[in-house]
């Protein structure tokens, strides 16, 4: 009988009422936003924090505010934000991921849950359950705290609000073939006239921290 339903493709019958994390990731991507604090230094000493969530699908992310001291009236704020963010994009949420971090206050799930979000914790001591955050927070810390210095408050606003934009609008995403989250890749230029003219303009983020290179028509 077992092998009967290993070559049909069937599992075993404990197995088959089972969904794993990884599945519902992959089955529910389009419906889940993903949150998590980081921190980051300041010339002065200080340890401001920094609250983004990340769409699934598509990797967009949402920088949701800095702040040197996360209050709970400042992190349930920045959910209402989230909450009118995605009403106007138009984006339709059914799940919410994030850990057990001490800065989250009762008032923050109370937010998404009035848009009839369900806030999904993470296990404890279990990172890899918010793992597409953590990848994110990753690439900003070494794109962006490990290769500037944040001068005070209004440098601590103005950085990751154009890491975000670059994030979102121009770099290279592996899981969509080298395009950004926002931003489709472009038809292959298939004429050999066009490749040996090619004009590339550079723009730069940040003094210079950050790159993006545009084919200019």
């Amino acid at each position: 009988m077992w092998n009967i339903l290993k070559d049909h493709g069937i599992d075993p019958a404990p197995e088959r009422q089972h969904t794993t994390w990884a599945t519902f990731l992959h089955s529910q991507a389009q419906a889940i936003l993903a949150a998590d604090f980081f921190e980051t230094k300041t010339l002065t000493g200080a340890t401001p924090y920094v609250l983004a969530v990340i769409e699934h699908a598509t990797r967009r992310v949402r920088i949701l505010g800095p702040t040197a001291h996360p209050t709970a009236a400042c992190v349930t704020q920045a959910a209402r934000n989230m909450a009118m963010d995605l009403q106007a994009a138009g984006i339709k949420t059914k799940f919410l991921i994030r850990d057990r971090d001490v800065r989250y206050p009762a008032s923050f799930d109370t937010v998404p849950q009035a848009e009839g979000i369900k806030v999904i914790q993470t296990g404890v001591q279990i990172p890899r359950m918010n793992t597409t955050t953590k990848r994110w927070v990753r690439s900003c810390r070494t794109e962006l705290p490990g290769r500037t210095l944040i001068w005070n408050q209004t440098h601590l606003h103005h950085a990751p609000r154009e890491y975000e934009a670059f994030y979102n609008e121009h770099r290279p995403h592996r899981t969509f073939a080298s395009a950004a989250p926002l931003h489709p890749l472009p038809e292959p230029i298939t004429d050999p006239d066009q490749l040996a003219h090619l004009h590339i303009h550079r723009r730069d983020r940040l003094s210079g921290i950050l790159h993006e290179y545009q084919h200019v028509a």
